[in-house]
């Protein structure tokens, strides 16, 4: 009896584990493959479709145009690094020092300060939006692996095809044209921080519509890519070469 009972359990188990490998060979493949290949789509794109769908707003379309490092302007490349993530050229994936200052704090802002450009691109990518420690637990295991495999400069190419800059607007040549009529080879330095100033609620915050806050984000961020050292920090950490 005791056997029967337990085989249905046995086997839903095994069906369990079967999935659980199956996607982290699905993950595994991605990472292996976009170390070169473009992006297609990210789960985030899928998931933000999904959702307009069931909403009813059949017109939403998630979009995204895939550019090479070479074709996205390096004033793009620094405003990220400068207002997300300013040690990403030197950390292996995680900001401990930014991570420990945020613990505990339930301030959603906040949290994506303690998160690395690696950390975004690996959850933008591969996972779903909302915060659990679930997720949170495979955003790390992904994070170590695009770190392992992929270099800085794809991390940031990446990322910058895939970030979410407005209401199904994803990528920044996307945004280039958007916002700007314009490609993001031609994005000037106040034109890049004002798509990084709205990158932490992009939904909320509108680069074609900039509030005050906005505006005093785009400010500080260019200071914050002076200070850095402009594009010549770029091509020190051989993260981008015209």
């Amino acid at each position: 009896m005791s056997k029967r009972k337990g085989s249905p359990w046995l086997r839903i188990r095994r069906i369990v584990a079967r999935l659980l490998l199956a996607l982290v060979g699905i993950w595994a493949l991605g990472i292996v493959l976009f170390a070169f290949l473009p992006v297609p789509f990210s789960s985030v794109m899928v998931e933000r479709q999904l959702n307009a769908w069931l909403s009813g707003r059949f017109e939403y379309v998630a979009h995204s145009d895939w550019v090479s490092m070479e074709e996205i302007s390096p004033w793009m490349a620094l405003a990220v690094i400068a207002s997300e993530d300013q040690t990403f050229p030197q950390h292996w994936g995680f900001d401990l020092a930014a991570i420990e200052s945020v613990l505990g704090n339930s301030d959603g802002e906040r949290m994506r300060g303690a998160s690395t450009l690696s950390q975004q691109t690996a959850k933008n990518l591969f996972l779903w939006n909302g915060r659990s420690w679930v997720r949170k637990g495979l955003e790390a295991g992904l994070t170590l692996g695009i770190e392992t495999v992929w270099t800085k400069r794809r991390i940031l190419t990446v990322y910058l095809n895939i970030a979410e800059f407005g209401d199904g607007i994803f990528g920044v040549e996307a945004a280039a044209q958007r916002y700007f009529h314009k490609s993001a080879r031609q994005l000037t330095i106040a034109d890049a921080a004002l798509l990084a100033a709205v990158l932490p609620n992009p939904i909320r915050f509108h680069a074609d519509a900039p509030s005050g806050y906005i505006r005093q984000r785009q400010q500080w961020i260019m200071r914050q890519m002076r200070q850095i050292g402009g594009e010549g920090y770029l091509t020190r950490h051989k993260l981008h070469q015209n």
